[in-house]
């Protein structure tokens, strides 16, 4: 079975494919872009790893039912590693009608796979910003 949304061929793709991902509403078309040793960070700075956690994480998300806009600043590329500055958003009123704003600037990893697919290593959302408490 072939896959419904397109996967990144170039580090350049992932942005573009992000957003078609995140717009199908579904966690596993978005688990489809992370290595199966991926790690992501938190708003709060705690490291989750694999796909289960990672899975739980983003599906808080989707469940806003908002877009994901996201828009590379930078990728630089070395060999087979990629590192992609995005600035992000995620803005609207949420499933209970309060005004949701998420968003920063992500300092992410990627890495191209043996079958040439870019796929996240570390996605770090808030990049650099001091992370609170939760």
């Amino acid at each position: 079975m072939s896959e419904p949304y397109s996967l990144p061929t170039e580090p350049e793709g992932v942005p573009a494919s992000l957003l078609e991902r995140f717009s199908s509403g579904q966690v596993s078309m978005m688990m489809a872009l992370y290595e199966p040793d991926a790690v992501l960070i938190t708003k709060d700075g705690r490291t989750i790893t694999g796909h289960a956690g990672i899975a739980a994480e983003l599906e808080r998300d989707l469940r806003l039912g908002l877009p994901l806009e996201a828009k590379a600043r930078h990728v630089f590329v070395a060999g087979h590693i990629a590192e992609l500055v995005l600035d992000w958003s995620i803005d609207g009123a949420g499933p209970d009608g309060a005004r949701v704003h998420l968003g920063g600037s992500a300092c992410d990893v990627v890495r191209r796979g043996a079958d040439g697919v870019w796929r996240y290593l570390i996605d770090n959302n808030q990049g650099t910003a001091v992370r609170q408490p939760a």
